[in-house]
């Protein structure tokens, strides 16, 4: 039996905290598991349906973990990658880790890159269809149980998602700046940009030749430089503050090059539909969902985060049945954002207190 560690870091966790960096050579090559058509929850199917996928080390002749090695993953955002490596948090030299990209993000199927069902055309999906895709490519590889399943911002929702679909299937779960149930107010977010990326007529995406630049702008500012960086951090960053304005400029360019539009907008509706208690077999009960959790389960919160408002996991904690919360470095007003590896505090912190929850 394999036993590993899977990092659910979805895509959105670079959209929400950080700005893609290119892959090189020195990083493990991601692999596609192409599993044919992909029946989603809805019943709804996406064809030819290949997952993405990055392993980090090597498994010994009985497979079991052992010398792993390795750093690093295109769609994963520089704030991410602080977990992966020797001595980090997700210590390569313990663990065999395996890092999956979520439908949607353009290196999985994605509306950008499906021939049979391109742009518009791409059924919609939801966070447990994520995982369920997930599900299919550890039983190809042959790995029956997980030492724990992790991941920050829509990546924290896949893993409190495995815990109810999948109760038996890992020790531990490490949800950072996660939702159990997307609130109401996080959707305000996702639906005001949303407007001027799609004030084209349904079906014209895909005869598009430019993406609807301007619209993408403002889908960035508003998710990235609103709802997931805190006031505090501006404070912090620029000692004048019209120097914000040109790095804004910035900071939205290197987006229209990463990342597709369709891909954003189905994600960030698979986002916004989130909610544990529609597991099949829940019954819409929140409290039945959170106690099918078996495995012991740190949650992660940043302070003043509008983006994933850590009332909500908070709450959530208090029905998972071996659940503890911690709060990210506490004393600093760092938001959605101290999921990521931008701020020495909070990384420092992370990495602490993932190397004890692991280790006990």
């Amino acid at each position: 039996m394999y036993r590993g560690l899977l990092a659910a870091l979805a895509c959105l966790v670079s959209l929400m905290t950080g700005v893609t960096l290119a892959h090189t050579s020195n990083q493990p090559p991601h692999q596609l598991y192409r599993i044919g058509d992909l029946k989603l929850e809805s019943g709804d199917v996406i064809k030819d349906f290949a997952i993405s996928y990055v392993t980090h080390g090597t498994l010994n002749a009985k497979k079991i973990e052992r010398d792993p090695h390795g750093d690093g993953d295109q769609r994963q955002s520089s704030s991410s990658r602080f977990l992966i490596g020797p001595g980090k948090a997700l210590d390569t030299n313990k663990f065999f880790i395996i890092c999956t990209d979520a439908i949607g993000n353009g290196l999985t199927t994605s509306p950008s890159n499906s021939t049979a069902q391109p742009h518009m055309k791409f059924p919609k999906f939801l966070i447990r269809d994520m995982v369920a895709s997930q599900k299919l490519l550890l039983d190809h590889l042959g790995i029956e149980h997980l030492v724990a399943v992790i991941g920050p911002s829509m990546g924290g929702m896949q893993t409190l998602q495995w815990g109810v679909s999948y109760p038996d299937m890992m020790d531990s779960l490490v949800a950072i700046v996660p939702l159990a149930k997307t609130p109401v107010g996080r959707l305000r977010f996702s639906k005001l940009p949303e407007k001027p990326s799609y004030s084209i007529p349904p079906g014209r995406m895909a005869t598009m030749i430019a993406p609807p630049e301007q619209g993408l702008r403002l889908y960035r500012d508003i998710l990235n430089f609103l709802a997931a960086r805190s006031p505090e951090i501006y404070r912090d960053q620029f000692q004048n503050q019209m120097d914000v304005l040109p790095w804004l400029t910035a900071q939205e360019t290197s987006v229209l090059k990463a990342f597709d539009a369709d891909d954003w907008i189905y994600q960030t509706w698979a986002y916004d539909r989130h909610d544990l208690d529609t597991t099949p077999g829940m019954n819409g009960d929140t409290i039945k969902a959170l106690r099918a959790i078996k495995a012991k389960t740190l949650i992660m919160v940043g302070t003043k985060d509008l983006l994933n408002p850590e009332f909500e996991p908070i709450e959530a904690a208090h029905y998972i049945r071996d659940a503890r919360v911690v709060t990210i470095s506490p004393g600093t007003v760092t938001g959605h954002a101290s999921a990521g590896g931008g701020f020495p505090q909070t990384s420092i912190f992370s990495t602490a207190r993932f190397r004890g929850f692991l280790t006990s």
